[in-house]
């Protein structure tokens, strides 16, 4: 990548702070960002939680605060009961037995402590803006060799141009998709869809997405496979079985 590429991208990763993708959409498909760096919580006060029996192999979808890049993610996909849903993780156990979540951040395949995940964007009562999903029955014999391959892959680089054939990188919902497939005997258990990174109203590529790509040398991947966090938690395998906190778009009495 030439020099003033470099220097391009650096300013916009400083600018917005934040960024990661994922990839689906109900009939537009969005890719998503992930924050540069996990490290920034909600000013909301935090509220107690009441105690929920996490399973490994549960997934963990997130709301994360963010500027330009959440809105157009916001305006082309959604997920559960309306949510706009921007990351995900798995739940595992460590070698201690504490869980932990294994995600795909910008720094790499990480081991995250379940209450650093939580603690990163807040709802309007200080809940985690979190919903776990649960796969059903059928599929949980996949649980466990999903759990080793996400294990296998830590420290694994980050997916940032969203190249679901790329095999040695990923990008949140990617790992998930790859680590079940895999348990699967290669047959996915989520399923891809044409990515888009067009606002709906224009039928134009988002200012923001045209200057993330340009600044990696790389073009815009429009109606390339991939899915996202928001798609993810409407699939048919999995049950939604705890909402920690409401999410953006979280419609009421549903």
């Amino acid at each position: 990548m030439h020099r003033d590429k470099l220097i391009k991208l650096q300013k916009i990763k400083s600018n917005i702070r934040l960024f990661m993708p994922v990839c689906s959409r109900a009939v537009l498909i969005a890719a998503i960002i992930m924050p540069l760096a996990l490290t920034g919580c909600s000013s909301l006060p935090k509220r107690r939680q009441i105690y929920f029996d996490l399973q490994p192999g549960d997934l963990l979808f997130q709301d994360l605060n963010g500027d330009s890049f959440f809105e157009a993610i916001a305006k082309v996909t959604e997920g559960y009961n309306g949510s706009v849903l921007t990351h995900v993780g798995i739940a595992a156990r460590n070698d201690t037995g504490d869980i932990v979540i294994l995600e795909a951040l910008l720094e790499g395949v990480s081991e995250t402590p379940l209450d650093v995940f939580l603690d990163r964007s807040r709802d309007e009562e200080g809940n985690p803006k979190v919903l776990v999903g649960r796969l059903r029955e059928e599929q949980k014999h996949l649980i466990e060799p999903a759990l080793a391959g996400a294990f296998s892959r830590k420290n694994k680089p980050y997916n940032h141009l969203f190249d679901i054939n790329d095999g040695n990188s990923y990008y949140c919902s990617e790992l998930v998709y790859v680590c079940f497939m895999e348990a699967n005997g290669g047959e996915p258990v989520f399923q891809l869809e044409p990515m888009t990174f067009s606002d709906p109203d224009t039928q134009e590529v988002f200012p923001v997405w045209e200057e993330y790509f340009d600044g990696l040398g790389a073009e815009v991947p429009e109606g390339a496979p991939g899915l996202n966090p928001g798609g993810m938690s409407r699939s048919p395998v999995l049950q939604i079985v705890h909402v920690y906190g409401k999410p953006g778009g979280w419609k009421e009495n549903q």
